[in-house]
């Protein structure tokens, strides 16, 4: 019977009812439990197998490049950054609202650490999120336009909660990417979340994007219900700071991603240098 009981849950793709089978069926046997109650633990086991699973491609789907979570994030080395306002934004209230997130700075200061740390916990908590290199993101765009999918693919990036957009600032931008990334932002406004990381000032988009009304209508958008943090420190990953890591810090820095058991999935805790 137990072969014909696996035999059906593979077929019903029930994952965890069956890795968890054998060890309940002979916990039942030897604690006479009721029927209901074995099934009870079975379906919980099938549920929280289902949950792994939907995290896990949620993970996937995300895109993260790096395995970086904000518990790894270096804020004794980057103190003109608000730790207690990262925490309070890794609670992700600010999705909720469809508040944007601005990280401005130098080269190396963190912020697309900071971006991939708050991407993570929205995965983690049930969002479906996606990071994207913003010169990766404009080419997607343009190659849109050639089989007129734009629309096709503004509507899926519009649906992302939220959407990281990095490295806002040396891009090769051309005048039909410059208007179907307005339109993303513009579909996106008063609806979800974008988070972006940029090492230029909102003001110097005009020169990026060479289109002043364009870049007038799209900051207005941004700008609205945007919460701006600005990281003044140097590179992470200059020599300075990492003269003035402590060996606990250097270690931790340079520890490898594990498996964090707590959180249900496989998780990165390294952090390497954040951009």
């Amino acid at each position: 019977m137990r072969d014909k009981l696996q035999t059906l849950l593979a077929r019903l793709c029930f994952d965890g009812m069956a890795a968890a089978l054998d060890a309940e069926l002979e916990r039942a046997e030897r604690e006479a439990t009721p029927a209901s109650e074995l099934i009870y633990r079975l379906l919980c086991a099938e549920a929280a197998s289902q949950r792994q699973r939907s995290l896990a491609y949620r993970l996937k789907q995300a895109r993260l490049p790096w395995d970086w979570t904000l518990e790894t994030f270096p804020f004794d080395e980057q103190p003109s950054l608000n730790k207690g306002q990262i925490k309070t934004l890794a609670g992700l209230d600010f999705l909720s609202r469809a508040n944007n997130i601005v990280l401005t700075g130098k080269t190396g200061t963190g912020k697309t650490g900071i971006a991939i740390g708050i991407l993570r916990e929205a995965c983690l908590n049930g969002y479906r999120g996606r990071f994207y290199d913003a010169q990766d993101l404009l080419d997607e765009l343009y190659a849109s336009l050639a089989d007129r999918s734009t629309a096709r693919l503004l509507k899926r990036l519009s649906r992302l909660q939220p959407l990281v957009i990095d490295k806002v600032d040396n891009l090769n931008v051309k005048p039909e990417q410059a208007n179907a990334f307005f339109r993303l932002i513009d579909q996106r406004y008063n609806r979800v979340s974008t988070i972006i990381t940029t090492s230029l000032e909102l003001t110097d988009w005009y020169e990026l994007f060479e289109k002043k009304h364009l870049v007038d209508a799209l900051l207005d958008r941004l700008r609205h219900r945007c919460i701006s943090i600005n990281i003044d420190g140097l590179s992470l990953r200059s020599p300075e700071v990492d003269a003035s890591a402590s060996p606990g810090e250097k270690k931790r820095s340079a520890r490898p991603a594990r498996q964090q058991s707590r959180r249900g999935a496989t998780e990165g805790s390294g952090l390497g240098a954040h951009s």
